[in-house]
């Protein structure tokens, strides 16, 4: 029960690794919002994981949408304790082929809704005065260009970047930001990128995503189950003493 008494708001938090956050966050004792664009599915998420759990709408590309959802949580729980910045967006195309708006969908998820929710939840951690911790979820992409993903790639550099200055800025405030870089890691989402790599690299569908599962060095494509641990240990007090860092939970992929 590390997070015992906890308010946690996770963005992105209906499905997939922010719902395996919300899960495991709850086992350990925090009460969490499941902030969601999608507030049907959000609900639902809540309801499965009972009453620990509850549904805020939250759309990380609108900053009205992200102090409503903030204020919300202020409101049901006393302040945000813990921050996870999950919501993010893939996409893919050859160098020539990339269109603007691509590029603007990606960074106004990844990147403006990065920022500007860990800021407005800073400015509700920092009026409390008990500190907090933020998480925001980079990649392996974010270490290193791909032929395909020049997009997404720089907008996860742009996490681990922001996650460099804002954890320097604030924990003057006793709040400490950090950041996860995850590998491939299995799901739904992954389905969507296989398509794609089909689409460009002229593979059957399914193939990119076998090859990329064992070339991993564990042998094997993440699940959401296993990027848990270190969300759970950089929200706890355990973490107190680390500040502005990107850690790699990717089964050996990448070494920084």
């Amino acid at each position: 029960m590390r997070l015992r008494g906890k308010s946690a708001l996770i963005t992105g938090a209906a499905r997939g690794i922010g719902k395996a956050f919300a899960e495991a966050y709850i086992k350990e004792g925090a009460r969490v919002a499941i902030g969601d664009i999608n507030l049907e599915a959000a609900t639902r998420t809540a309801d499965e994981l009972g009453e620990g759990a509850y549904a805020v709408k939250l759309d990380v590309t609108d900053q009205d949408s992200i102090e409503a959802a903030v204020k919300t949580v202020d409101e049901r729980t006393g302040g945000i304790d813990i921050l996870i910045n999950n919501a993010a967006l893939f996409d893919a195309a050859p160098t020539m082929e990339i269109s603007r708006a691509s590029y603007e969908k990606l960074y106004a998820v990844n990147v403006f809704g990065t920022l500007f929710t860990l800021q407005a939840a800073a400015r509700s951690m920092i009026a409390r005065g008990k500190g907090g911790k933020i998480i925001n979820m980079a990649s392996q992409a974010g270490r290193r260009g791909e032929p395909l993903v020049a997009v997404y790639c720089s907008t996860k550099a742009a996490v681990i970047s922001i996650t460099q200055s804002t954890g320097l800025d604030l924990i003057k405030h006793k709040i400490n930001v950090n950041a996860i870089a995850p590998g491939v890691v299995d799901g739904e989402h992954w389905d969507g990128v296989d398509a794609l790599f089909a689409k460009y690299e002229n593979r059957k569908p399914g193939e990119k995503k076998k090859l990329v599962g064992e070339a991993v060095p564990y042998g094997r494509m993440a699940t959401p189950a296993d990027l848990t641990g270190m969300a759970i240990f950089l929200a706890s007090a355990e973490a107190d003493y680390i500040v502005a860092q990107t850690y790699n939970v990717d089964g050996g992929n990448w070494m920084s």
